[in-house]
């Protein structure tokens, strides 16, 4: 017959070790799912939210319109 001290580390392991494959099947599920939204994402046809014909416009500042440059002490230089 087996010893308490036996059996109780053998039902220590067996705990032990449903507990690394609940861990292993939780991480596995959740890393699935994320993996199906990265698809989703990557192979879907709505690509209206991505216009390449940005229609943004660009204009140079001017000099008393450009922001003052600061030195390493982070105090404005004055600009010439």
């Amino acid at each position: 017959m087996m010893s308490k001290t036996t059996f109780g580390a053998a039902l220590a392991f067996l705990a032990a070790a449903a507990g690394v494959l609940a861990a292993a099947a939780i991480y596995l599920y959740r890393r699935e799912k994320e993996l199906d939204e990265y698809e989703e994402l990557l192979f879907s046809d709505d690509i209206d939210e991505y216009d390449d014909e940005d229609e943004t416009v660009y204009e140079e500042l001017d000099g008393d319109d450009a922001p003052a440059e600061e030195d390493d002490a982070g105090e404005e230089t004055p600009e010439e």
